[in-house]
This record gives structure tokens, C-alpha cells and sequence, in this order.
């Protein structure tokens, strides 16, 4: 080929030749683009010709001498068959042996901006686009040097050499991660960029994933950190299939800590003092790096006083010292304590808060049965529901105190063995019981508010946190009251007298019906058994009829203990009907006059002898017992009486 045709064709080449970015050169196209051009040169050249001259007819004769195939195959005159298998070997000799689809060594002819001509012992020589080599690579390639290609194949369609520099570095790099996946080896990568759970990394020209638990030992909390750095890692995974490639840089780390863990797992023991770093903290605790040995510090050892969360006190990546509570030698566990570095705060606990001393403290617990105090880290003091207020009725803590409130209290006792402290609140006021005596006195008369209604009796508020109950029976002297609210409401104001007072269990016994003299005493004198009385019916029943005397005291009279045979009440007698009878029963304590018409009757219950009061009998005090209240003790001593008789 002419100088003139060689500079056509490499102008093609360039004209044809794909981008920078493209792996592969294909040469069999620039071949092609350049044959049509000569051809295309000699038809021009012959239709000159045609237009000058006329071809002649071809008559099928061939000029000159001409060979059949068996005078090709017949030796040669010029050469022997030794002489020739000689030179056909020394021409084999030049030649190398290479197979397709592997990396051989060839050596540079010539670099331009464009290609890189390289010739790897063939017949023919092979392009390879510049662009395939690295900026480095390319500044100092020279004619001469040797560079590693890969042969992609030995020839296309038009004889062409196809090489492939990017292939080359690509199997090579594969190959490389084999060995040091095989081997162990340590290789160096360049960390390109950040995706979801690790970090892309350029090792040999391959993209490796480098997961985010693979960085480091601890915990990496800032990724982006990382990127743009050259560090070393270790294969850990490879599949060239689907390549796929994972490397760790941790693994190399924990290899170094190995030793160093070891030394540290052959000398720990209970009660060392060893510095480490906050590796990862959790609800329950946290985790201490104690250089390759990782040690738990359960969130009851970081502090001797109460602990919401870990972050409280420390923070990650924090330096601190620890103390090795326990090691279990099986497992290899290590128990850590921080609280264990501080003093005891209940070491003189009692010098520190005497009996009765006034102290401050955060509330930082509430339960049912009280509140309890911080006083300071590791002490705490518990204020009863009972010592909190001396005269409100509280039904739960969170009505006087709530959680963070700053509170002053007084201490009342320290049980140093149960680590114990009893609180008070209360005893920062002086208590109102204590002179009780002097502002409600036994049979003194006070006005109060209704507060409550019980089955059994009236709640009356003297004064705020003093109440006192007035019992049922002591609401009326001459009405059978079975429920309260038959005459009080609550908030209603009512007089009342005091009856007795119970230090012990801060109770005050209270009467109403004691405002007024009992009439009862005046009822003994004026209807005395056998006594003949008029009144008025008042309420009729089936057993009888209740009668209204002239004093304001009711009686019943029996159907039994009436005159004549009388079947239907309701029309013997009517309300307001007038009434005359005897009196053959009488008992103050029950409330009840019984009368009879009979007079054979009346006539036995007047020979009855009165009973008469003892001379010591007192005003009752106290709190009436059920047998007061019920008139059961009379009754037995009535019962008495007439057993004697």
C-alpha cells in the first residue's frame, strides 16, 4: 500500500472510528471503509478509459502459462523438500502460539493520539484505542515497552488482530481479587461514593460494595466521612458470575485486636479499673469497648440513683473509666459497673440526715400508698399517704404532689439495713389534734356542715380536716330513724354536741338529739305503767294502731289489747279518731309506749314496782355501742327484773 493510500485509510479510520467512551475498536469496519474506496478509485479510473476507448470481447482464452493442481503439489525445482520444510519452519519459528480470549504480552510499535499500535508476535499487528489506557499508564508508554492486551480474537472477517487493553485490565483485576480472596491478602481500594447500606469502592478497577458493618469495628455514624479516602481492605465475598464483590476493611481491625484481646481476656478480673470507649447504648445499657474485649454496663451500675436512660449520663464515643464488676471466663462476658467508682451514698447515712431534720427532694415516684423522694444520687425516702396532711382526707399522692416536684419534707426514722427513709410532710405544721380538747370540750355545743351521709350515720365538718360523725340513733330523741337522710341533707348546717374524743384513733363522737333535753325522762313521769292516757290515732296497720299523746310521744296499741272484737281496723278507727287506753309498757332506750284497753291488764302492770335510775348513772360520752344503740341492754336487765320477780 502507497504512503498516499496508508494516510486515506488512517483518515477513515479516524472518520469511522467510534468514541472515546467505547471498550473496543472495530477494525474490520475501518478495513472495509478503506478497500471501498480503492475500489471505488478504479471504477472512476476505467469509465476515463471507456469513454476513450472500446474494450474488447472476452473470448475465454488465458494469457500466459497456467498450472493444474498437480503440478502445484509436485516438488519444486528450485527448492528440495528438506531445504523447504527448513524455511517453513524457520518462518513458523517467528511466529507465536496464542489462543483467543486470554491476556498475552505484546510490544508497543507506535503510540498516537489516537491508537496504540502493538504487536504480540503474529502475522499481523493489532489497534488498540488509547482511551482503553489509564492517564498514567498512556504518559509513559514508549515504542519498545511491553504492555498486556487481550487478545479478543485472532482475526475478524477481513484478517484483522482484534486487541483489547480495558479487557486486559479487567480479567487481570479479577484474577488479582481471586488470589487475595484465596490467599487472605490485603488490598487497597479507593472508596468512590455512598449508597443505601455501604459505601462503593474502586479495587483493581471493579466496583466493590463495602457494607456499612464492614467500616469498622464500632458503629460509623458519619459516612460521607469516608468517601474520597484510600484505605485497605480484605475480599470477604466473591461470585465472578454475577460479579460480585464484598470487602471489609473491619475484619482487618479485628485481626490487630485479636492479640490484644486475648492479653486483656488472660488478665481481667473482678474489681480492675480499665478505660474504654462507648461503643452502643441501649435501653437496657451500654456497651464499652474496652480495646477488642466489648463489656456490658447494665444501666443499674451507671448511677447509684435513678436512671430513665443510659444517655443521661454517658454519650457515644466517649471516653471513660469502668470497673469489671464480673467476668465469666465461659462465655467470656464482662460485666461493667460506673457507680461502682463513687463512694456508697448510704455510708453515715444518719449522721448525714438526722431524725426531724427539714430536707428538700425531687419526687420521682408515685404510688398508690405514697410518693417517693430523691434526696440526692442513690437515696431515697418514701412520704406514707398517712403523713401527708393532717386533717385532708387524700385519696391518692397526685392530689398534693406531682413527679418533679421540688418538695420540702422532715425525716422521721432511717432503717439503714433495708436502706429505708421515712418521710414526712405533715410535721411541717403543728398538728391541730393537739389541742382539740381546748376548741371542742366534751358536751360543748358546735354548728357544722354536713359533709356525708352514711348508712350509719351523719359525717359533720367543725372545721376544715376536723370531722366528727353523729351516729344515726343520736340524730332524734323521739323518731325511729332508719337512714339519715330522713332528717339532715348534706350541706346542711346542724348543731351538734360533743360526746367523746379518740386521740388514738383521731376520731369525735358527736350528738344532735343532745342539743335538747330528753324528753323521755318527762315521758317515764308522765306515763308510768298503768297510767290512763288520750290521744289521738295517728297511723293505723294491720297490727295495730299508732296513737299520738298529748307530750308529743307516740304509742301503739295492739289489735289484741283492744276492747271488744274488733276485724277490721280500718273501719273502727280513723286518723284523728280520740282514744283512751292504758299505758303496760314503757322502754326509753327502744322508743316505745305499748297501751292496752284491757283494764284487768292495766290493772297487773300498775302493781309493778318502778324501776329506779342508779345514783352514779352519768351522761353517756362515748361512742354508743350496738347494744346501747339497739336497747338490747335494757331489755336483758328488764328481763331480769322479771325473772326475780
Amino acid at each position: 500500500m502507497s504512503e498516499e493510500q496508508k494516510n486515506i485509510t488512517e483518515k477513515e479510520v479516524e472518520e469511522t472510528s467510534p468514541d472515546e467512551n467505547q471498550e473496543t475498536v472495530d477494525v474490520a469496519e475501518a478495513t472495509e471503509t478503506t478497500e471501498s474506496s480503492e475500489s471505488a478509485e478504479k471504477k472512476s479510473e476505467s469509465a476515463v478509459e471507456t469513454e476513450t476507448a472500446v474494450l474488447p470481447d472476452y473470448s475465454g482464452d488465458v494469457e500466459g502459462e497456467t498450472f493444474t493442481f498437480d503440478q502445484l503439489e509436485a516438488a519444486s525445482e528450485d527448492y528440495s523438500d528438506e531445504e523447504f520444510h527448513e524455511l517453513a519452519g524457520m518462518y513458523e519459528n517467528t511466529l507465536s502460539e496464542i489462543e483467543e480470549k486470554e491476556i498475552v504480552t505484546g510490544i508497543v510499535v507506535s503510540v498516537d493520539e489516537k491508537y496504540v499500535i502493538v504487536d504480540i508476535g503474529f502475522k499481523s499487528e493489532g489497534i488498540v484505542p488509547v482511551n482503553e489506557f489509564s492517564n498514567k499508564v498512556l504518559e509513559n508508554l514508549q515504542p519498545g515497552d511491553e504492555v498486556e492486551v487481550f487478545l479478543d480474537r485472532v482475526e475478524d472477517r477481513e484478517g484483522q488482530l482484534i486487541l483489547s487493553r480495558r479487557k486486559a485490565d479487567i480479567l487481570q483485576a479479577w484474577e488479582n481479587l481471586e488470589e487475595a480472596y484465596e490467599t487472605g491478602e490485603v488490598i487497597e481500594g479507593h472508596i468512590k461514593r455512598r449508597i443505601k447500606g455501604g459505601m462503593v469502592v474502586d479495587v483493581f478497577g471493579i466496583d466493590a460494595f463495602l457494607p456499612g458493618s464492614q467500616i469498622d469495628v464500632r458503629p460509623v455514624r458519619d459516612f460521607d466521612a469516608y468517601v474520597d479516602r484510600t484505605m485497605e481492605f480484605q475480599v470477604v465475598k466473591l461470585n465472578m458470575q454475577a460479579e460480585n464483590v464484598v470487602i471489609s476493611h473491619r475484619a482487618l481491625i479485628e485481626s490487630d485486636l485479636e492479640e490484644q484481646r486475648e492479653e486483656i481476656l488472660e488478665t481481667i478480673e473482678a474489681g480492675q479499673v480499665l478505660e474504654g470507649i462507648v461503643k452502643n447504648i441501649t435501653d437496657f445499657g451500654v456497651f464499652i469497648d474496652l480495646g477488642g474485649v466489648d463489656g456490658l454496663l447494665h444501666i443499674t451500675d451507671l448511677s447509684w440513683g435513678r436512671v430513665d436512660h443510659p444517655e443521661e449520663i454517658v454519650s457515644l464515643d466517649q471516653k471513660m473509666n469502668v470497673a469489671v464488676i464480673d467476668f465469666d471466663e465461659d462465655s467470656k462476658r464482662v460485666s461493667l459497673g460506673l457507680k461502682q467508682l463513687q463512694p456508697h451514698p448510704w455510708n453515715d447515712i444518719d449522721i448525714k440526715y438526722p431524725d426531724n431534720l427539714r430536707v428538700q427532694g425531687r419526687v420521682v415516684s408515685i404510688a398508690d400508698y405514697g410518693a417517693f423522694i430523691e434526696l440526692e444520687k442513690g437515696v431515697e425516702g418514701l412520704i406514707h399517704i398517712s403523713e401527708m396532711s393532717w386533717t385532708q382526707h387524700i385519696k391518692h399522692p397526685s392530689q398534693l404532689v406531682q413527679k418533679d416536684d421540688i418538695i420540702e419534707c422532715v425525716v422521721l426514722n432511717i432503717n439503714e439495713e433495708e436502706k429505708k427513709i421515712s418521710l414526712g410532710v405533715k410535721q411541717l405544721e403543728q398538728d391541730p389534734w393537739e389541742d382539740l380538747l381546748e376548741r371542742y370540750p366534751v358536751g360543748s355545743k358546735h354548728t357544722g356542715e354536713v359533709r356525708n351521709l352514711t348508712n350509719f350515720g351523719v359525717f359533720v365538718e367543725l372545721e376544715p380536716g376536723i370531722d366528727g360523725l353523729v351516729h344515726v340513733s343520736d340524730l332524734s330523741w323521739t323518731e325511729n330513724i332508719e337512714h339519715p337522710n330522713q332528717a339532715v341533707d348534706k350541706g346542711e348546717e346542724l348543731e351538734v354536741v360533743i360526746l367523746a374524743v379518740d386521740f388514738d384513733n383521731r376520731r369525735i363522737t358527736l350528738g344532735h338529739k343532745q342539743v335538747e333535753d330528753n324528753p323521755w325522762e318527762k315521758y317515764a313521769e308522765e306515763y308510768g305503767l298503768g297510767s290512763k292516757v288520750e290521744g289521738k290515732v295517728s297511723k293505723i296497720t294491720d297490727k295495730g294502731v299508732f296513737v299520738e299523746l298529748p307530750l308529743g310521744a307516740e304509742a301503739f296499741l295492739p289489735v289484741k289489747k283492744m276492747e271488744g272484737d274488733v276485724e277490721d281496723l280500718e273501719e273502727a278507727f280513723s286518723e284523728g279518731d280520740s282514744v283512751e287506753a292504758f299505758v303496760v309498757e314503757f322502754d326509753e332506750s327502744s322508743k316505745s309506749i305499748e297501751l292496752t284497753q284491757l283494764e284487768n291488764e292495766s290493772k297487773k302492770q300498775a302493781s309493778k314496782p318502778k324501776k329506779s335510775k342508779p345514783a352514779d348513772d352519768k351522761v353517756e360520752t362515748g361512742t354508743p355501742t350496738l347494744g346501747e344503740v339497739s336497747g338490747l341492754a335494757e331489755k336483758l336487765a328488764g328481763k331480769k327484773d322479771d325473772d326475780k320477780e
